[in-house]
């Protein structure tokens, strides 16, 4: 044809990428253009997206550094003689971390090599749906023509328009994971939460869940850091929110907290700091170099203010897409969310323009999709393939400090669904083995199993709370996925003595008000 490339990809992520080789794979010709704007903070990155650079990979290797420094705590419990206190260097930790994501930079580059994929480092907009301009570092013009165009450029954090001095001051996730230095005292903030650390970080819950938040105030709680948490609403929206019994204060609370309030109950637990029904009004910059935040509480109905080392934002992300020229070619995007529109083939509303991942409206924002959903749009395009993406019972997990996973619906979303009546939920609190000898507290150690009443008891949704959730999960995800039933699964053995097991014993319906702790081996 008259276009250069079969395919061009525009964006370097996940989803991007796997779309990318696996549309080489069938001998096409194929192009990425991928560019990573410098944060406001000036923090940049090698090709892989959001998940290798600033997202997943080094938040689980931090998460794990704070999971070690636990396990060092317990050491003397188990007859180990180590000297406390012990003391956490965050530039080794960084510079491990950095260097392995650097290697993943790499061998992405060699893959698409490899694989003969034309890669750009450029900035690219549409000029004409098969056509699209960018500009080199040295400013030479490039122009990529492609007969299919699969928009994946993902998301990027974003910054509390009302809060004077938060562009300035402030980091994001996008910095976190790249900073040579300890942030000390950092506060972390999201439009539900802000964490204070000798940083403190906000979180606010406008639509997106502020599990980044949370997995980033715990791993620096963990690794020694005065953190604090700002929140304006609830915790892990979006994730399983209905009503439960806290063991430990027999109170009923309300459809929009259950996990979410175990999760945080535990990071309180271990040092995390929570500011409830507060939001910032304004940073300032200090002589000594330290950051005043100012805040309002929402509930006292004062203004509030005190100084940290660093302040993070963790106020959901935003779609980018603002230099693609979208609205030129005709590509429909969500006015609200500024997500592009894709039906179930994850087509645009423009012939031969897709889009997969972070970007597309209504779709998970996990990495496992993304790939999914591009190695199956490159399998459709040039495969002679017609299956679909299958977004029903995706596993995923929140690596707090106590992991949280889940697969399938919430307890609130089944009963939308089905009805109040027709819904069966098992739970329990159990007592990891591990936190015995070492005398871990494990009131937040909890799981449910939701399930249809009906005679089949088909399972709708699994949630638990404890070490190595997303280990746990993850096996499980494959039993619901093939329609597994409660009957099922208490006639499947466990494996004695884990977590795990607990799933295959779960036996108290939570409409019987029984006692669901776990009692004996």
């Amino acid at each position: 044809g008259k276009n250069e490339y079969d395919l061009l990809v525009i964006g370097g992520g996940s989803g991007g990428l796997a779309c990318a080789k696996e549309a080489a794979q069938f001998g096409r010709k194929v192009a990425v253009l991928d560019y990573v704007e410098p944060s406001p903070q000036g923090t940049a990155w090698g090709l892989g997206g959001t998940c290798v650079n600033v997202g997943c990979i080094p938040k689980k290797l931090m998460h794990q550094a704070a999971l070690i420094g636990s396990a060092l705590k317990d050491a003397q419990h188990y007859g180990w003689n180590i000297s406390q206190p012990v003391h956490h260097t965050w530039s080794v930790m960084a510079q491990g971390v950095q260097n392995y994501v650097k290697s993943l930079n790499w061998g992405h580059r060699v893959q698409l090599q490899d694989k003969k994929v034309k890669y750009f480092n450029i900035k690219g907009s549409f000029s004409d749906p098969h056509t699209v301009r960018g500009l080199t570092k040295a400013g030479k013009e490039t122009v990529v023509t492609a007969d299919n165009i699969v928009i994946a450029t993902g998301g990027r954090p974003k910054y509390p328009a009302h809060v004077a001095g938060a562009l300035e001051y402030g980091i994001t996730s996008d910095d976190l994971f790249w900073l040579k230095k300890s942030p000390g005292k950092t506060p972390l903030v999201y439009y539900s939460y802000i964490v204070f650390i000798e940083i403190v970080i906000y979180i606010c819950l406008t639509g997106v869940s502020p599990d980044v938040s949370l997995e980033c105030a715990g791993f620096l709680t963990g690794i020694g850091l005065d953190t604090t948490v700002m929140m304006r609403s609830i915790p892990l929206r979006g994730f399983d929110q209905a009503s439960h019994i806290s063991k430990k204060k027999q109170i009923c609370f309300t459809t929009q907290q259950q996990m979410a309030s175990l999760v945080t109950e535990h990071m309180e637990s271990y040092g995390t700091k929570f500011l409830k029904r507060c939001f910032p009004t304004k940073v300032e910059k200090l002589e000594s170099g330290r950051l005043r935040v100012t805040w309002k509480n929402a509930e006292l109905d004062t203004e509030e203010t005190d100084s940290f080392n660093t302040v993070m934002w963790a106020v959901g992300r935003a779609p980018d897409t603002k230099t693609l020229n979208l609205e030129a070619v005709g590509v429909k995007t969500n006015s609200e969310t500024g997500k592009i529109i894709v039906d179930a083939s994850e087509a645009t509303s423009v012939p031969h323009i897709y889009a997969v991942g972070d970007i597309t409206e209504g779709r998970p924002e996990l990495t496992p999709t993304a790939i999914a959903a591009g190695k199956l749009l490159a399998q459709r395009l040039f495969g002679q393939s017609s299956e679909l993406m299958d977004y029903d019972n995706v596993p995923t997990t929140v690596f707090t400090p106590l992991e949280y996973g889940c697969v399938g619906l919430s307890e609130e979303a089944a009963v939308q669904r089905h009805g109040s009546d027709n819904i069966e939920v098992y739970h329990a609190y159990y007592k990891p083995l591990e936190f015995t000898v070492a005398e871990r507290d494990a009131t937040q150690c909890y799981m449910k199993m939701v399930c249809l009443r009906e005679r089949e008891q088909r399972i709708l949704g699994l949630h638990f709370i404890g070490p190595n959730a997303g280990e746990v999960i993850q096996g499980f995800a494959l039993g619901i996925k093939c329609g597994a039933t409660y009957p099922q699964m208490m006639k499947t053995v466990g494996i004695h003595p884990t977590c795990a097991e607990e799933v295959t014993k779960l036996h108290i319906t939570k409409r019987s008000g029984l006692d669901a702790t776990v009692t004996g081996c």
